[in-house]
């Protein structure tokens, strides 16, 4: 156990929907959902405009629409969060060479490696916090948006912290008060606790940390396992000997659930496996990586384990696609008796690609017979009327007539026009989009709309966030 509270883990607050805010000056202090847009979409990030109203990250976007449906529902453009997530992963290095991306926007950073590590051992926790307010501080004047910190002495602790300091604080676990701050604390704030080991415990009377810091390790282990009891024993304890591991590379990503009751019915076994599916895409999106190959895992109730996987021809990150992957893998298998776990992985990882072509392709030949009837039920809009922020929109724009055309415009998505400059979509349908024409560092801008096929609105990338370091 460290003597000083070292161990720093960097939270950026609501980052996708941050940037968006921070690149959109109308969204500024406006609810704002980033995630799939499509009929199986799920919110990969909401704002805190958006979290008054309950909307939260996993969230069915459906439901998130209905629970907020004036805010602005975009697409994400990981692009520019991978080019802003490396910014703030600089400030970081600067700090310890030991620096371990969790995902884009979070990071374990080991203090005691870096430039301050001896001073550390004299000025102890103030000197610690001091260095996390200066991170804070750098990340809020050079890049614009704001991060949580927690630091403590070991990484499980320091992540607790960074939850506590949410949004836009800092929280210090100093050495010596570790239970003070885990036992009053739900079981599942351990890492490792998840749903079914949860139960387990509470089955047990067991739902804080202190009851099962009350336990010794042998009722633990006879509770869970040998491997699981210990290691849950030492965590609630407040010992995690786990270091900070740089430069991490995963070499998959994969979720996984066991069940309470065994499965026995196929629908039910296949709206688990879709729901898995978009766990792994987030997971996945979140990291910034895409990947060629599906996985799917399978325990039988007689505990009988197999894998199935099938690889794509490019990567891809596409949630329709990888969850249509895993339901044809599945459906090869025997499921007679029941299932008590299943998981959905995905391998042959890739950096993250804007265009994915072939992803476009299945998802075009999965959902265009829903995509047509959708858009011809949309009404002719009144001219000059700006439709809602995210709608009436779909991956295709008709003309008024019906007709399929081949410009796509998503919510959220840059564009510039020859005449009047960037700008981004606030919605599309019936053979118009709507866009408005402002920049990080302008003011809000006026909105205009335009037929979906005009030669003048072209695609563009995104505008690097742009800011006066001396707000």
């Amino acid at each position: 156990m460290r003597s000083v509270p070292s161990i720093l883990h960097l939270d950026m607050d609501a980052f996708f929907a941050s940037v968006e805010q921070a690149s959109k000056p109308s969204l500024r202090g406006k609810p704002v959902v980033v995630g799939g847009l499509g009929a199986r979409g799920v919110v990969a990030t909401a704002s805190y405009e958006a979290r008054r109203f309950g909307v939260h990250s996993a969230m069915a976007m459906a439901h998130a629409r209905r629970l907020a449906p004036n805010a602005a529902f975009l697409i994400p453009r990981f692009e520019l969060y991978r080019q802003i997530s490396d910014q703030v992963m600089a400030l970081l290095r600067q700090l310890s060479p030991l620096v371990e991306p969790l995902s884009l926007d979070e990071a374990f950073v080991d203090l005691a490696a870096g430039p301050y590590g001896e001073l550390l051992e004299m000025g102890g926790a103030e000197l610690a916090r001091a260095l996390g307010e200066d991170l804070r501080a750098d990340i809020r004047s050079k890049v614009g948006l704001t991060a949580s910190v927690g630091l403590s002495t070991t990484k499980f602790l320091a992540k607790i912290a960074s939850e506590q300091a949410k949004p836009d604080g800092l929280v210090l676990i100093e050495a010596g008060h570790e239970q003070e701050v885990l036992q009053p604390l739900p079981v599942r704030a351990l890492p490792g606790v998840g749903p079914a080991t949860a139960e387990t415990l509470r089955r047990a009377g067991l739902t804080l940390v202190s009851d099962v810091a009350a336990l010794s390790q042998e009722e633990l282990v006879q509770l869970l396992g040998r491997a699981h009891g210990a290691g849950v024993h030492e965590l609630a304890q407040g010992r995690d000997e786990r270091p900070v591991v740089p430069d991490r590379d995963a070499k998959s990503v994969s979720v996984e659930d066991t069940f309470e009751v065994d499965l026995g019915d196929r629908d039910r076994i296949m709206q688990e496996l879709d729901r898995l599916a978009d766990r792994c895409v987030r997971r996945l999106r979140a990291a910034g990586r895409s990947g060629r190959t599906v996985v799917v895992k399978i325990r039988r109730f007689d505990f009988s384990t197999l894998t199935r996987s099938e690889t794509l021809p490019a990567p891809t990150d596409d949630p329709l696609v990888i969850a249509q992957m895993a339901r044809r893998l599945v459906d090869s298998v025997e499921l007679l008796g029941g299932i008590r776990l299943l998981g959905v992985g995905v391998t042959g990882l890739a950096d993250w690609t804007q265009e994915d072509l072939f992803a476009q392709a299945q998802r075009e030949e999965l959902e265009l017979e829903e995509e047509l009837e959708e858009e011809m039920e949309e009404s002719d809009p009144e001219p000059g009327t700006e439709p809602a922020y995210g709608g009436p929109s779909g991956p295709r724009a008709f003309h008024p007539g019906g007709e399929l055309t081949g410009r796509r415009w998503m919510p959220g998505q840059d564009a510039e026009h020859e005449d009047f400059g960037h700008c981004w979509v606030q919605g599309s349908g019936v053979g118009r989009v709507t866009v408005r024409f402002e920049s990080p560092d302008s003011p809000v801008g006026r909105v205009r709309t335009f037929s979906v096929d005009d030669p003048a609105l072209t695609p563009a990338p995104a505008l690097p966030l742009r800011h006066d370091s001396d707000e």
